[in-house]
């Protein structure tokens, strides 16, 4: 059942506003009474603005989060129109909810909000062995925030008032087994049906549009058939590699850290040992642990007994299977370099051919000191190459510190382009073509860093070619580029794309001439039941839909069964039309007592939230929310 949840998303959309209630209250209003910004209101909550770069400002923060949490999501996914509505709309909860709980006069005490402190895994990871935090990690964190500890405390208190609001209606839902279980038959429910489809291939050929047709098409559709905007760019890049071939290091001072750090540069020690495991699960009893010792201790005594016969009885007898299939060798290593510092310890503990017992977290060890290997101090010229790498990777680290303050100041102030910011830091400049807005799929390197292209398609980039601010695209990479020439979007001329917009009036047509000859079809087959030619009738459900469309199911799950068989017409869009006849309402087998739990939970989560969202309207209405930009359609595919 729960696969079939993941997998049909759409028919469980209510339960999404389980994961949207969380999100009203994640990230706090920090601000709400501040003066308000500058800029057009996109927004208004009781009598409060909400101003364009207040959205703008929330969206870049929002962005930033998640690709943090999710670095290889498809940065189109942030940078549409969508999921800036998006963000908008979450702005408009979060103030919402603040002025209920304002209004409502909801706080937070100070021992609540400690007990929240303390329940935090972040803040409790700072906590040393005597229960004290460590302030300075903790000023740290929030730091890269952008706040302190009174505001990230005052943000909590604000959380915590705002889940009072919702708290007195998802605490009191009702959802009873009985209500419940009405609700998840009728959602699991099942269906002998069978289908005809009308697919709009096979009307194709019986459609020819005019000139005038395909002309009049074009332009009620000019959006499918746009050009996106694209530019030629130059940039330039600060890195570490760019830094890094700036800097020179002398021999005098190679040689000079090198005698100074003559004994952290040796080699360490190595060591050579071989193992026999037997396996102590997790949580296993003592009997079983004491039962895996003696194993153990047979083990060893048999192999100090005939020393070469360890190979052996490590392959029949251990349950490590990589070690195992060589006599149980785990090759050389020096310290640190052993799963298990227990063990590590028994091999650095052993003298050569020496055998011992050890207990770790996988089990008893038979250990066998195999050989060893003496550390060997590297000449200076041995070490040289490597020595002078790390030299310049030091430097390069902290020269590229003390540069990117100078180089963001530089492209800023810079009026020639880069010639000077070239000049200065020894990079080249670097040009590309037909860059567009979004990048495309698996594009790498600067440009395809949605933050970046944001800046060199702003309005003040291309209406005055500057350069951009210099932004962070990588870690230790700075860039910062401008347009060269720019070419805004525009519809292609007709000729260029005839074909495709034959192609797409064929396909409507097409799909009309399905609609019409499937509710043509309907309406007769209702009329006389018998005359219906159809396939082989197939049980569907919301679980398993046996390979036919959700539109199909969905119609099919809410037929009145009262008289049957009942008939349904289903508009498939540009997948023509589906007439459905159900013969008969299949009963649902009653689910396991683990199964029916699970079920009752779910909906009383799903019956938990759509109260919390009605409640939420309410206060919408309350505190008169509005959104003063329309809502983004679905963007349509243009024609290439």
């Amino acid at each position: 059942m729960f696969d079939f949840v993941r997998k049909h998303n759409k028919v469980m959309q209510l339960l999404l506003f389980v994961l949207i209630v969380p999100s009203f209250i994640a990230l706090g209003v920090s601000g709400y009474d501040r003066m308000q910004e500058k800029g057009p209101t996109v927004a208004k909550v009781d009598g409060h603005a909400i101003s364009q770069s207040q959205w703008d400002n929330e969206h870049k923060t929002e962005v930033d989060r998640l690709r943090q949490q999710m670095p290889n999501i498809d940065p189109k996914l942030l940078d549409s129109p969508q999921a800036r509505y998006g963000t908008l709309e979450r702005m408009v909860r979060d103030r919402v909810l603040a002025a209920a709980a304002a209004k409502e006069r909801l706080t937070a005490s100070d021992q609540r909000l400690a007990r929240e402190l303390q329940g935090n895994e972040v803040i409790a990871s700072l906590r040393g062995p005597d229960g004290k935090l460590d302030m300075a990690a903790y000023k740290e964190i929030l730091g890269r925030q952008g706040l302190t500890p009174q505001t990230f405390e005052e943000q909590m208190r604000s959380e915590i008032a705002q889940r009072q609001v919702l708290a007195g209606v998802t605490n009191t839902a009702l959802a009873g087994p009985a209500q419940a279980g009405v609700a998840l038959d009728a959602f699991f429910g099942k269906r002998q049906i069978q289908v005809a489809r009308f697919s709009p291939a096979d009307y194709a050929a019986k459609v020819n549009p005019t000139a005038a047709e395909l002309e009049a098409y074009y332009k009620d559709h000019p959006q499918q058939f746009q050009a996106p905007e694209q530019a030629n760019v130059e940039y330039v890049v600060l890195d570490l590699d760019s830094v890094r071939k700036s800097i020179n290091v002398s021999e005098q001072d190679l040689k000079t850290y090198y005698e100074q750090n003559r004994e952290q540069l040796a080699r360490q020690e190595e060591r050579r040992a071989s193992h026999i495991l037997i396996p102590v699960a997790k949580g296993a009893s003592q009997a079983d642990k004491d039962k895996a010792k003696a194993k153990a201790q047979e083990l060893l005594d048999a192999a100090r007994k005939a020393p070469a016969s360890f190979a052996e009885l490590a392959k029949k007898n251990s349950g490590d299977s990589v070690s195992a299939a060589n006599g149980g060798d785990l090759d050389w290593s020096a310290r640190g370099g052993y799963a298990s510092k227990a063990l590590e310890d028994a091999v650095f503990g052993l003298k050569k051919g020496e055998m011992t017992l050890v207990e770790t977290e996988f089990g008893w060890h038979v250990v066998k000191l195999d050989d060893t290997r003496a550390p060997k101090q590297r000449s200076f010229e041995e070490m040289k190459p490597e020595l002078e790498a790390q030299a310049r990777k030091e430097q390069a680290q902290k020269k590229y510190a003390e540069t990117a303050d100078a180089f963001s100041n530089a492209v800023y102030e810079a009026a020639d382009g880069f010639k000077s910011v070239a000049e200065r830091f020894k990079l080249d400049v670097k040009t590309a073509q037909n860059v567009q807005r979004t990048p495309a799929p698996g594009a790498t390197g600067p440009l395809a860093n949605p933050k970046l292209l944001g800046a060199l398609f702003s309005p003040d980039s291309i209406e005055k070619k500057r350069n951009t601010e210099a932004v962070e695209t990588a870690p230790s990479q700075l860039v910062s580029a401008r347009l060269v020439q720019y070419s805004p979007a525009r519809t292609l001329p007709l000729a260029e794309v005839q074909d495709a917009v034959r192609k797409r009036v064929v396909a409507d047509k097409s799909a009309e001439l399905a609609k019409k000859d499937g509710e043509e079809k309907l309406a007769a087959w209702k009329a006389n039941p018998a005359s219906a030619t159809l396939p082989e009738k197939v049980v569907v459900s919301r679980e398993d839909p046996a390979k036919q469309p959700q539109e199909v199911v969905e119609a099919a799950l809410r037929a009145d069964t009262s008289a049957l068989p009942a008939f349904a017409g289903v508009d498939l869009g540009a997948q023509g039309y589906a007439v459905v006849k159900v013969d008969q309402a299949v009963a649902r087998q009653a689910p396991a007592p683990a199964a029916a739990k699970q079920e009752q939970d779910l909906y009383r989560r799903m019956w938990t939230g759509a109260e919390a969202l009605a409640y939420y309207n309410v206060l919408k209405d309350r505190f008169k929310a509005q959104i003063l930009v329309p809502k983004p359609a679905a963007a349509e595919t243009p024609a290439r």
